[in-house]
């Protein structure tokens, strides 16, 4: 994405807490995204877990992409991100933090020349640097009369 790229996600609510989530990229890249139990049946992932595998996503995809520029053949990628919730003062549960454990297959050969890629991989990732550093959020809530029946 460059500097001056725009996206949108649309979510509409099916039923409970489950809603469809359309990527705006045309396609089949649609998922349902739900709450856990009791509020609702955790048929999808929740807003936390797509968090998560954002970070981890974009993460993996700039080292891969810096081990393919430096010419080392990856045969795989696994990525594992664990994640911790927390109460702030007021009781309010947040994500108090990731772990990010990337695991690229590599040859034995070819490790020595991956330091470089891992010195400047995690700069190149564009969500995990906005969530560290605290991206801005704007919220504006417009209601829409629901037509009478």
């Amino acid at each position: 994405m460059g500097d001056d790229e725009s996206f949108s996600v649309t979510m509409d609510l099916e039923e409970g807490y489950r809603f469809d989530v359309d990527f705006g990229i045309g396609g089949d890249a649609r998922f349902v995204m739900d709450e856990p139990s009791p509020l609702g049946e955790g048929t999808g992932p929740n807003a936390a877990r797509v968090l998560a595998a954002a970070v981890g996503n974009c993460l993996s995809a700039s080292l891969l992409y810096c081990l393919r520029r430096a010419r080392i053949e990856v045969t795989g990628v696994r990525t594992t991100v664990s994640g911790a919730l927390e109460r702030n003062d007021a009781g309010r549960l947040r994500v108090g933090g990731l772990t990010v454990e990337i695991e690229p297959q590599v040859s034995a050969d070819d490790e020595p020349r991956m330091r470089r890629c891992l010195e400047l991989f995690e700069d190149f990732c564009i969500v995990s640097e906005s969530v560290r550093h605290g991206i801005g959020v704007e919220v504006a809530v417009t209601p829409v009369s629901a037509a009478a029946g």
